[in-house]
Formats: structure tokens, sequence, C-alpha cells
């Protein structure tokens, strides 16, 4: 049997302290602080997770709902992706920069929501005390199908941790730079780029290095993706921040938040249909005040 390398199942964890998080702000410059109080920010990302959630389901995607930590107040756990990833026999726990997101881990909850108890834990999270961080599957775009890891550089994503992930994990990895228009850069890679089993979304734009650009160019034809490019403006918007996922009934969907949605251009989407149904979900609080977008909400598991 064919293995796929897409899955029908992620992991969402809800906004129940949802608001501005001033200690990622200096890196992320996709937050906008509130024009209303925290009370009705966290009240409206808590609506939008729940659309969102109803919205995966009715497309026959299978969502396991964790609660964020009740005990502590952590901001951005809206976005699991970056302290845990799933792969076919281990779980991956990473090291993160800012001190607060530290605290959205919650192994043991998570392991008594998922499938099967006999995982392995690989904890990296202990390398944060030296500096060395590496925000998950933000840090890292991976293309499962021929174990390909790209990482853009950030003071969320240390050369030295992702090497390290790439030898544990049997990865080749490609390391590169990523700017905005303001040639600051960029703090997730997953902002600038997105891999599904046969195309790659990716701000070639935000690349400054010609000779990294075309290195990405190369090694994306060469595994056989198709490269549908976007703008800085698009990446903006979150173009590259989005998943593709198949449906327990086999279908592929390309799950993206309303504003992503909104901003590709007609012949963009064209492109990315082939690949499978777009999806669109509106998540415009937690996008505006959180800086992050659809991808970031959804972890995948491959168990």
């Amino acid at each position: 049997m064919k293995r796929l390398h897409l899955t029908n199942t992620v992991v969402m964890i809800s906004p129940d302290t949802f608001g501005y998080n001033i200690q990622t702000a200096e890196t992320n410059l996709f937050q906008h602080k509130p024009s209303t109080s925290e009370e009705n920010i966290k009240n409206m990302a808590l609506n939008e997770f729940e659309k969102m959630v109803s919205t995966l389901k009715s497309h026959n995607i299978n969502v396991l709902v964790m609660n964020s930590r009740r005990n502590i107040v952590t901001p951005d756990a809206v976005f699991p992706n970056n302290w845990f990833s799933s792969h076919e026999s281990a779980l991956v726990i990473y090291p993160m920069l800012a001190h607060n997101r530290r605290s959205e881990r919650q192994v043991d909850n998570l392991r008594k929501i998922l499938p099967t108890d006999s995982l392995k834990v690989i904890d990296l999270s202990e390398d944060e005390q030296k500096g060395l961080i590496l925000e998950g599957t933000g840090s890292l775009v991976l293309d499962r199908k021929v174990k390909l890891a790209y990482a853009l550089w950030s003071k969320r994503t240390t050369k030295e941790e992702f090497d390290k992930w790439c030898k544990l994990m049997g990865y080749q990895g490609i390391f590169f730079t990523g700017v905005d228009d303001d040639n600051y850069p960029v703090y997730h890679t997953n902002v600038v780029m997105s891999i599904g089993e046969d195309f790659a979304v990716i701000c070639l734009e935000s690349i400054a290095s010609k000779e990294e650009r075309q290195l990405m160019t190369e090694t994306l034809k060469e595994s056989g993706k198709e490269i549908i490019e976007i703008s800085l403006i698009q990446m903006k918007n979150f173009c590259g921040n989005i998943l593709q996922l198949i449906s327990t009934d086999k279908k592929r969907k390309i799950i993206m938040s309303k504003n992503a949605h909104n901003s590709f251009t007609s012949k963009q989407k064209k492109a990315l249909s082939k690949y499978g149904e777009l999806v669109e979900v509106d998540i415009a609080t937690i996008e505006k005040i959180g800086g992050g977008s659809a991808r970031c909400m959804m972890t995948e598991i491959f168990l």
C-alpha cells in the first residue's frame, strides 16, 4: 500500500487566554496591537477557532481539540505547531524563544488525546537554555515525501538546532534567509512557504540571495513540485501559511485563511485547485493580533 504523505488528522488548541503577546512582538512584525479590550479579543478569537474546527470537520478532517492551560496565561497557545510535531513513530518537542510560549507545552495532556500511547518522545526543549531555538513546523517546512526540510534563519530558528533535527530525523536540510520589504528577517519559514505533495507555494522575492533563490527553485523542481510563486504583499497576507490535508474520504483539501484566499490571484487559485479543494476559514482576529494564520493553528498527526 502506498504511504500517504498527507494526514486527515490535526490537533488544535483553543485560544482560552488569547491576546497580544508582547514577548513575541519584537520578532513577529505580523502582529498588531488590538484596538479593543482583551476580553473582546479573546471572545472573537474563540469564536473564530470554533468556526474553523467546525469547517474542518464538515470537510471530513479529524480535529483533536485540546484546551490551553487554564492555570497560566498563554496568549499564543492557538499555534501548537510551534511546540510539537508528529511523525510515524515519534513526537518531537521543541525549544522556543519567548519564555511565555514555553508554558504552552503540555505533553502529558497531548498524549491522552492521541490514538496511541506507545510513542517515542524526542524532547529538544532543554536546548532553549543554550539559546538554540527551533519552533516546530513554524521553523521547519517539511517535504515528507522526499524527506527534505526547509528552514530560514531568524531568532526563532538557529542553524545548529536545525542541523541537529535533520540528523535525528533523517532529513536533508536546506537553510536559507528570508526578509520582508523592510529587509527585516521573517520570523518563521511557514510564512514564506508551504509544501504539498506535488506543489510549493513560496515567496522567492523574500530571499535576498540570488544563489539561495536559485537553490530553492532547483531543489523544489527536482523534488517534483510545481512552484506557485507569491509576492511580498501576498506573504504578508498569509498566502504562504496554508496546509494541504487529505479528508477521511480521501479528498485533498488546502486549508487557508479567508485573508489568504482573497489575496491569491485567480490564476494562482486555479493552479492550487489542481491539488485539492481550497477551504477558507475566517480567522481575522487571530491573524491580526497573533501574527499567525491557518497553518500555524494545526499540527498534523502522523501515527
